[in-house]
């Protein structure tokens, strides 16, 4: 029986390159290398969260398959 309503996009949602960048940004962290902040003048960045954010943003910057960031309020 054919399903009706809008067909789910198959595929990956993140692209392989953004997987590297999210794992290079994790093993940075895990050195203490990983600096928050443009160009690294904020602090280390300890949380893990933190760490997948910066690696996702960095893929986004390099052209990489990441969703568009939510638009509205930042979440605290």
């Amino acid at each position: 029986m054919p399903r009706k309503g809008p067909r789910k996009s198959s595929g990956r949602k993140y692209g392989k390159a953004a997987s590297k960048s999210v794992e290079s940004a994790m093993r940075r962290r895990k050195r203490g290398t990983l600096k928050s902040g443009k160009s690294g003048h904020g602090g280390k960045v300890k949380s893990r969260k933190q760490a997948i954010a910066i690696g996702l943003s960095e893929a986004r910057k390099k052209g990489a398959k990441v969703p568009r960031r939510p638009s509205g309020g930042k979440k605290r």
